[in-house]
């Protein structure tokens, strides 16, 4: 049973910072992209940033030079460093992995629960 648990949301002014961290947990061979997406009311769950196993990074265009994803491959964690914030950041940030239980299973894709980042003065 593989779960991935987020802690770390908040509610921020503008300009301030937040940090997300995703703990996955479980029974895990090996662990491929982690990323985090998010989805704020009334629109589609995006992908915010995402790291492989190599540590390669990605950015979506809205959050590069503010947000930096991170992770521990010795404890399974996968962090979001989340800078200068902005009302429009507000939204449920859900963790995101895809990883393997045993060498012989394929790839699967797991979700984390969701944590509420709200920006507002």
């Amino acid at each position: 049973q593989v779960q991935l648990v987020e802690s770390g949301g908040g509610e921020v002014q503008p300009g301030g910072s937040l940090k997300l961290s995703c703990a996955v947990s479980g029974s895990i061979f090996s662990i491929n992209n982690m990323a985090w997406y998010r989805q704020a009311p009334g629109k589609e769950r995006d992908m915010v940033a995402v790291i492989s196993s190599g540590g390669s990074t990605n950015y979506a265009d809205s959050v590069k030079g503010r947000f930096t994803i991170s992770r521990d491959n010795a404890k399974n964690m996968v962090y979001l460093q989340m800078n200068s914030l902005k009302p429009e950041d507000t939204a449920v940030y859900y963790c995101y992995t895809v990883l393997r239980v045993r060498r012989e299973f394929p790839n699967y894709a797991y979700w984390g629960q969701g944590t509420q980042v709200t920006v507002s003065s």
